[in-house]
């Protein structure tokens, strides 16, 4: 068996798996929208514009190779809310060690 094969079963353990995944994180929401207005013809119509908004954020990961997926809802992007993901992760992956690959956005760099 090559070096490099024993190196790692060593520090993963025998029979054990190395994923690679891949993260990103994304803001879904709604806007509320316009329409028209019934005025007089050449009368500009005054209407109050009260943007209401409803978001949420969706943290995922994917094994490419596999397929394998997972991904929590979140009501904001923050630093507490991904360290609450990567646990339920952590969870998900049991007993298994896994390379993540994540991007250089703010919340995963306040870790």
């Amino acid at each position: 068996m090559p070096q490099a094969l024993l190196a790692l079963e060593e520090i993963f353990g025998k029979g054990k798996r190395l994923p690679y995944l891949c993260q990103d994180e994304s803001g879904v929401g709604l806007k509320t929208q316009t329409k028209p207005v019934v005025r007089t013809c050449g009368v500009q119509p005054v209407v109050r514009v009260a943007w209401k908004r409803q978001s949420f954020w969706l943290y995922g990961i994917v094994e490419p190779m596999s397929g394998w997926h997972f991904c929590l809802e979140y009501p904001k992007l923050c630093a507490q809310h991904f360290q609450e993901f990567l646990d339920a992760v952590s969870s998900q992956l049991e007993k298994d060690i896994a390379l993540l690959q994540i991007h250089q956005a703010a919340a995963p760099k306040s870790l």
